[in-house]
């Protein structure tokens, strides 16, 4: 139990470094992840998903209840 508490805290360290990292690159369009998400949808002929914004970090998630795709601010 204690080493997969050592692996998951790892692992977390890890995707929150990458996420800080990564999130500072812009985009070559200069899009935002809500513009992008909505291009996505669109361009896949998906016109019933809203795309939103909730708040935290590393709270992207799709909702099928709402059909919404919820993104963090960041």
């Amino acid at each position: 139990m204690i080493g997969f508490m050592i692996v998951g805290g790892i692992v977390s360290s890890r995707l929150k470094s990458k996420v800080k990292k990564y999130s500072q690159v812009p985009t070559v369009s200069g899009m935002s992840g809500k513009e992008i998400a909505e291009r996505m949808l669109s361009d896949n002929g998906i016109n019933d998903v809203k795309v939103i914004s909730v708040p935290g970090k590393l709270t992207d998630h799709y909702n099928p209840m709402d059909r919404t795709v919820n993104l963090s601010p960041e």
